[in-house]
């Protein structure tokens, strides 16, 4: 790994500050970015997709910048590679936790014990769009967009949906998951205008359902008070978004989730944080239901159920 840099950015804030201007301008960065900048939630130098506030924060950056290719990477990692950083890029954030130990004086005992302290690194990452020299796959090819086709991208849907051992219940005109009686409710598939867009609201709302408290057990309340519905409607859009990428599926922001941007907005305001805790939610999230299945539905082995509790924020 890249030398840290140790500047004293304040990393959580700058990441904040991108998120927060994209949904005052209408344009959520977990909802579009992968139709604009190359087709896929980014990538390492290696392929490794991204994950957690930097798979988020670097598709914001791409689509932000009108980058086309999905890899991201250092001035070393590309050099390695027999490319070049073109003089005058400017990199882009890519965070990571690191933790130590200190010891502690109790004031009542005068006993110490040992806390550990975690705080935020980051170092800098170039898209390959900003790098000479890249082999040939580093970058996106001029040639048409070709749709799938509805079938293919059915079956996928179909396949993921059906190992989920959720409790889904049709009828009636709302899209909502209950925790108290623990089942997601969904409008007929005929109410929806495409199978894509019933596909992306039950994404929503099964993100909602991983939450539950006999699974992940999300819970906000002692953190952000009345907000805590908001924040975890926050969560399920990104995971939302995160999921309708592997899907190949248009995610639109739904009007009843729209109603959320406001509160939303003075969350990441108040807490520089949370986007941050968010985007690492979401994606344990995906993790969790992927895990129900034999395989991502991009073919890539997935992680135990239990591990998705440990997802990282990377």
């Amino acid at each position: 790994m890249p030398k840290a840099n140790r500047s004293p950015r304040d990393v959580a804030a700058e990441i904040t500050d991108l998120i927060i201007r994209k949904l005052e301008e209408g344009v959520p960065p977990w909802s579009r970015p992968w139709r604009s900048s190359g087709g896929g939630r980014p990538l390492r130098h290696c392929g490794t997709p991204y994950s957690g506030i930097n798979n988020l924060y670097l598709w914001a950056v791409g689509d932000h910048r009108g980058y086309r290719s999905r890899y991201w990477m250092t001035c070393r990692q590309a050099e390695a590679l027999g490319g070049q950083v073109r003089k005058d890029e400017t990199g882009s954030l890519s965070v990571y936790y690191s933790s130590f130990t200190k010891l502690a004086a109790d004031p009542g005992t005068g006993r110490e014990t040992e806390r550990t302290i975690r705080f935020l690194r980051h170092y800098l990452v170039f898209n390959a769009d900003q790098i000479d020299g890249l082999p040939a796959t580093y970058h996106v090819e001029d040639k048409p967009e070709i749709e799938p086709s509805p079938s293919h991208r059915q079956r996928a849907i179909d396949a993921f949906f059906a190992a989920i051992p959720a409790d889904v219940r049709h009828g009636g005109n709302q899209a909502y998951f209950t925790p108290t009686f623990d089942f997601i409710q969904m409008p007929h598939r005929r109410s929806f205008r495409s199978m894509d867009l019933y596909a992306s609201t039950r994404c929503h709302e099964t993100i909602h359902w991983s939450g539950h408290a006999s699974r992940l057990a999300r819970t906000f309340g002692k953190r952000f008070g009345d907000k805590a519905y908001a924040f975890e409607e926050l969560v399920a859009e990104i995971g939302a978004g995160l999921c309708c990428a592997d899907l190949r599926l248009p995610n639109h922001l739904h009007d009843g989730h729209a109603s959320y941007v406001g509160q939303w907005l003075s969350i990441l305001r108040a807490d520089k944080t949370a986007i941050i805790h968010a985007a690492s939610k979401a994606e344990q999230a995906l993790t969790y239901l992927k895990a129900f299945g034999p395989e991502r539905p991009s073919g890539e082995a997935v992680p135990a159920a239990a591990e998705a509790q440990g997802a990282a924020t990377a």
